[in-house]
């Protein structure tokens, strides 16, 4: 049997010897890392993107979202004593001096105006209520016209 002075002396060898080959087995797998990263690396190639352009609003469904009632239901005729070129077909009333109006002019997809804004034709829109607009010259000047939302058509009981 060994004395335990020669277990401990053989034990002092083996403890360099087993640091030096953790040392190089961790410098081992370092470096068989970074090759790795360095051979599974492709060129960064960048990708073409194009700007889209943001798609217009559509007529229809801001008139639907203003109230509006289909045209061909309601026969879009246009308020007593209003040029045939205005027609009204939606409001949205807020508060005394704000609002918007759904308006179609001379037949065009209808559009939507503030109150302050300028029509074709040289009117701008003066006001908003529940049903009706107000159009002048100028937001100052007296109303020349007036336009009401057609009344929806009766359903059948």
């Amino acid at each position: 049997m060994e004395s335990p002075a020669a277990l401990q002396q053989s034990a002092s060898r083996r403890v360099p010897a087993l640091v030096a080959a953790l040392l190089w087995l961790a410098a081992g797998l370092s470096a068989g890392y970074w090759v790795l990263q360095f051979l599974g690396r492709s060129a960064v190639t960048p990708v073409a993107t194009v700007a889209l352009a943001p798609a217009p609003p559509d007529p229809l469904a801001v008139a639907r979202t203003l109230g509006a009632v289909p045209v061909a239901a309601v026969g879009a005729a246009p308020a007593a004593g209003a040029p045939a070129r205005y027609v009204l077909l939606g409001v949205v009333a807020t508060g005394t001096d704000g609002g918007a109006a759904l308006i179609a002019v001379d037949s065009q997809p209808p559009r939507p105006y503030r109150v302050g804004a300028a029509l074709d034709g040289g009117l701008v829109l003066q006001a908003v209520t529940r049903r009706t607009v107000r159009l002048g010259p100028s937001l100052d000047a007296p109303t020349s016209m007036e336009l009401s939302v057609p009344e929806p058509p009766a359903t059948p009981s």
